[in-house]
């Protein structure tokens, strides 16, 4: 029975994404997360997890920082970037960083149906209205370095990333993570080098980086 995990923060959105997905697949085993905390804890606690469906800007996920999150961690689950932002470039990115298939939220069940059997059969998968525009929009060589980088760490280094850039202490990091500070202080060391960077701050820039503006809300003027 595959296994999928539903991560966005709107309840009716998950529901309906969950019926949808049932009628693609049949036979489905569904768990579901409302935030990347809870996305990558599901993750752990079940490792066997065959595909997510993840929305880029539910809360802790910082646009393509919480994608990074995942492949670094689970690199073995497939992910569909489900969102509201279907800007050709940001799906570029998406795909840069490891998505296998990505679907703007205006999509149609027909859609959605083809993304999770395609990726579920190990196939990329794009809505055709993008094909082409994604086709033609250039990978940035600072994103595909910056995500070769953030993929050579650890999935423990990646949690130590993450909470280096939401700003606490070694020892905070330490009781978070149950370890000892000791072990903090390598895994930074192992992040500096590993992402080309000299500090704690220029770490946090990294996943800065990765930020997306979410089109779902309202710019004021």
């Amino acid at each position: 029975m595959p296994h999928l995990l539903i991560a966005d923060d709107h309840p009716l959105f998950r529901s309906a994404l969950r019926q949808a997905a049932a009628d693609a697949v049949g036979d489905l085993h569904v768990r579901e997360a409302a935030t990347l905390e809870q996305a990558l804890a599901a993750l752990d606690a079940a490792p066997d997890t065959d595909l997510i469906l993840l929305d880029l800007h539910m809360p802790g996920s910082h646009g393509l920082a919480g994608l990074a999150a995942i492949r670094a961690q689970h690199p073995a689950v497939a992910v569909i970037v489900v969102s509201a932002n279907d800007d050709p470039q940001v799906v570029r990115r998406a795909l840069d960083h490891g998505a296998a298939g990505y679907l703007p939220k205006s999509a149609g069940l027909d859609e959605l149906h083809q993304a999770i059997n395609s990726v579920m059969a190990c196939e990329q998968w794009l809505p055709a209205s993008l094909r082409a525009a994604v086709q033609h929009a250039q990978s940035s060589a600072h994103d595909s370095a910056l995500a070769s980088r953030l993929a050579s760490l650890s999935p423990q280094q990646f949690r130590v990333l993450i909470l280096v850039a939401q700003g606490l202490l070694n020892k905070q990091i330490a009781d978070r993570l149950d370890v000892q500070e000791r072990t903090v202080k390598a895994h930074l060391s192992a992040i500096f080098e590993r992402l080309g960077v000299r500090n704690r701050t220029q770490a946090s820039v990294v996943l800065r980086e990765l930020e997306l503006r979410d089109p779902s809300q309202r710019i004021e003027m």
